[in-house]
């Protein structure tokens, strides 16, 4: 089928999948959340999974995500969304089901349901953004707030005496045993985007082979929250982020033979 719609502009040809609906993005400029949902758009339509796919959207930058991405979409309480997508993927086990979530949400408020979620093994997929700090709220501290990193609640840097460690859940989701695929990728230059529309499609294709839950952790800036211009804001990302979550599949249960 034909996924795409060009539009050309000038000399510049732009190509935009056709979930994704003509309403202006309200994320503020240099975000991510924009260019995961383009690709998740894209690997909906090219899976033929248009009319089969659920996302599950917290609170949080993305709680709109429906307006941006013509599937069905259920709107979760505040971190639930890993049991909202349990309960429709167990009564709906042809459905794609995905949830979509932050750090603040996913790694805070919740922990738990992510945790037991990627446990129980479900046959979701959890996208999740990684920017290290509360983007809609103010900008607080996250639990994946880096240590010495300037937030609203943390103006002097994070304190690991007051405010304990940087919370690295990519580790967490690949040591357990329902989890299938646990990967850590960003979208900060082409190249990035390429390997985290890889990594997405096989999150979605695991989901439907009733491989157990796939994590897609994507490394993001917050250059609002950040108070850095969106080029800053990438160099700061490379510069700290990306060394203490370093890139690449944590863990990949998936031999070459289930892939065929």
């Amino acid at each position: 089928m034909e996924a795409k719609e060009i539009i050309e502009k000038g000399s510049k040809v732009y190509s935009r999948p056709k979930l994704l609906t003509d309403n202006t993005m309200h994320y503020c400029p240099g975000c991510s959340h924009g260019v995961v949902h383009k690709l998740i758009a894209e690997i909906v339509e090219e899976m033929g999974m248009e009319d089969k796919t659920i996302g599950v959207a917290p609170v949080g930058c993305a709680v709109f995500a429906y307006n941006y991405i013509d599937i069905d979409w259920i709107e979760a309480a505040h971190g639930r969304a890993p049991a909202i997508a349990t309960a429709v993927k167990r009564l709906m086990p042809d459905r794609m089901v995905f949830t979509y979530q932050g750090d603040g949400d996913l790694a805070a408020i919740g922990t738990c349901e992510s945790i037991h979620a990627a446990n129980r093994g479900e046959n979701i997929v959890i996208v999740f953004i990684n920017n290290g700090i509360y983007g809609m709220t103010g900008g607080q501290m996250a639990p994946t707030t880096l240590e010495g990193m300037v937030t609203s609640t943390t103006p002097y840097g994070r304190r690991i005496d007051l405010n304990g460690h940087p919370l690295n859940m990519g580790p967490l989701f690949a040591q357990l045993p329902g989890t299938c695929y646990v990967t850590r990728q960003a979208v900060h230059t082409p190249a990035a985007v390429r390997k985290t529309k890889k990594a997405l499609r096989q999150a979605f294709e695991n989901s439907m082979k009733s491989l157990g839950t796939s994590v897609v952790e994507v490394v993001s800036s917050c250059n609002s929250g950040w108070k850095m211009s969106p080029v800053k804001a990438n160099k700061w990302m490379e510069d700290n982020m990306f060394p203490h979550y370093p890139l690449g599949d944590l863990k990949n249960t998936v031999t070459s033979d289930s892939k065929k």
